[in-house]
């Protein structure tokens, strides 16, 4: 098993990111659903995805593995939204192309991806996952993506935080 890291702070170029403990940055931006907020997925556990570009081996990977995972993390309440600076055409392809239950985020303009410190090279996003809680909290931060098995590190710290914030 590979173990999961969780980051309590990330050094973003250009400004700061959230930490653990801290609001997530609210956004609104075109989804492949429409215009979608973070405000408006209030009342569940959220699970920000930031992925580098649509259409190659690791994104890809990353996405069907939360795809295949999408029932097990939907059974625990969580709500998955992925975000990369592509346009929203190729959202609404890759979202096609592999049958992704969930909506992508078209961050082009890319105040997403700086808004969470996420911007990397090239402008493009770093792969960081974000998982948030019904109200609002930044709850853990995944640094360490497996993209093969990334729903499996994403319900494991699920179902831990899901029983924390139950006590």
């Amino acid at each position: 098993m590979v173990p999961t890291v969780l980051v309590t702070l990330m050094v973003a170029a250009g400004g700061g990111s959230p930490t653990l403990g801290s609001p997530a940055p609210d956004f609104t931006a075109p989804s492949t659903a429409g215009t979608l907020s973070l405000s408006s997925l209030r009342g569940k556990w959220v699970v920000l995805y930031f992925y580098p570009k649509s259409f190659t081996p690791g994104c890809t990977a990353e996405s069907c593995s939360l795809r295949d995972g999408f029932d097990s993390l939907r059974a625990l309440d969580a709500t998955v939204v992925g975000v990369s600076t592509d346009d929203l055409d190729t959202q609404h392809r890759f979202k096609k192309e592999h049958s992704l239950p969930f909506d992508l985020v078209a961050d082009s303009d890319k105040h997403v991806v700086e808004a969470y410190g996420v911007k990397g090279m090239l402008g493009f996003a770093k792969r960081r996952t974000f998982i948030i809680d019904p109200r609002g909290i930044v709850r853990a931060i995944v640094e360490e993506v497996d993209t093969g098995e990334h729903a499996r590190q994403v319900r494991e710290i699920l179902q831990r935080l899901r029983a924390e914030h139950n006590k």
